[in-house]
């Protein structure tokens, strides 16, 4: 059976202005398609407009209508870039997930907490909020660490909390920028395997970027970028293994 797309990007182009007449292009015209159940890493160098282009296939900016061909940006089939902003953030809400280097955790709320937001901003508040964040932090390894503030957990643990956050909803996408950036070698390894078990088990795609070959080897394809284009969609280096990464998470630190 062939794949089916879950995000189709052609022509997508972005540029900032630094002030007065200094302009950045990070994206010159980028045609990508992400297939649903993929987990797929976006790689180059600092500048290349990696970020750009994981911000704009997460709705979080919109691609320039100027300039060249009209965008277009499908997400399961649906015009993205017609939408007003309150459609955009109810679709990233319900239908996606968000992982960063810097965790992202607020530091006065406990994890439970931290991932209950998620909860809030999709619209599921109350107990139903509560028991999912707690199954988000049980399936992350987390369920004893729920009363504990950011401060009081470990870089793994943190980046743990961000992904039950992520994945608390069930978003159909994961979006990682840098997700084992902070994280040493193993627990870099630890966060990669949960996020490969999500995406065997729950048929979540993912898409991670990254400056780390390692990290692009465990994944399905790499998606090369320089100077704001793509050079390259090739199979990953390693091919996944057949079977799931295992469930027990609860020693990662």
């Amino acid at each position: 059976m062939a794949p089916t797309a879950l995000l189709e990007g052609t022509n997508l182009r972005k540029t900032y202005r630094l002030g007065g007449h200094t302009t950045v292009d990070a994206l010159r015209g980028v045609d990508v398609t992400i297939d649903q159940g993929e987990m797929v890493a976006i790689m180059g160098p600092s500048g290349s407009g990696k970020s750009t282009l994981m911000h704009i296939l997460g709705l979080l900016h919109a691609p320039d209508p100027n300039h060249g061909p009209r965008p277009e940006l499908r997400f399961d089939g649906r015009d993205m870039v017609s939408l007003g902003e309150g459609e955009r953030t109810r679709i990233r809400a319900r239908r996606m997930g968000f992982v960063f280097q810097d965790f992202n955790l607020v530091p006065t709320l406990t994890a439970l907490e931290n991932v209950m937001l998620a909860c809030d901003y999709a619209g599921i508040r109350g107990a139903a909020a509560r028991t999912a964040a707690r199954e988000a932090l049980d399936l992350v390894g987390l369920a004893d660490r729920g009363d504990h503030r950011p401060t009081e957990l470990s870089g793994g643990e943190q980046q743990r909390a961000a992904i039950a956050r992520a994945l608390v909803n069930r978003p159909s996408l994961v979006l990682a920028d840098e997700p084992t950036g902070n994280l040493d070698s193993e627990r870099s390894a630890e966060v990669l395997a949960l996020l490969r078990r999500f995406n065997v088990e729950h048929g979540q795609t993912l898409v991670l970027v990254t400056h780390d070959e390692e990290v692009g080897a465990a994944c399905d394809r790499v998606v090369r970028m320089r100077d704001g284009r793509v050079r390259d969609q090739a199979a990953a280096v390693i091919v996944r293994a057949t079977e799931p990464a295992p469930r027990a998470v609860a020693a990662v630190a």
